[in-house]
């Protein structure tokens, strides 16, 4: 569980894929699940960062590009949701280190947003 002093504010999640008919099977994949929000994009970049040599760890400090992010996974996060050009920076470092495409991509001609797809907000 992820905890924010004593209260409980999302859990650590482990899921392993059994059965895939578009990739392969049995991969597991670890990310937090933040209650009200949902999965943390900012955990995700910072595991996948240090993973990659982009993000350092040194101790219990997260550093990029010579940058403090925080002392602390949580605290490094919290940088990250405040710092949005960071964050966007880090995670198009990733999609250029694995071969993914950049999240920029123009909309296609008549691709309109269904409020349908729109993420759930609890205000």
């Amino acid at each position: 569980s992820i905890k924010d002093g004593v209260e409980v504010v999302g859990n650590r999640t482990r899921v392993k894929v059994v059965k895939n008919k578009v990739a392969p099977p049995f991969r597991q994949a670890e990310f937090d699940i933040m209650y009200g929000k949902g999965i943390s994009r900012e955990g995700s970049a910072l595991d996948i960062g240090v993973d990659l040599g982009l993000v350092k760890k040194s101790g219990a400090w997260y550093t990029y590009e010579g940058e403090q992010l925080g002392q602390g996974r949580e605290n490094a996060k919290a940088f990250l949701l405040e710092n949005p050009e960071v964050m966007v920076e880090i995670s198009e470092r990733i999609r250029q280190q694995v071969g993914i495409g950049a999240s920029n991509e123009e909309p296609v001609e008549g691709d309109e947003l269904d409020p349908d797809d729109l993420p759930i907000t609890l205000d």
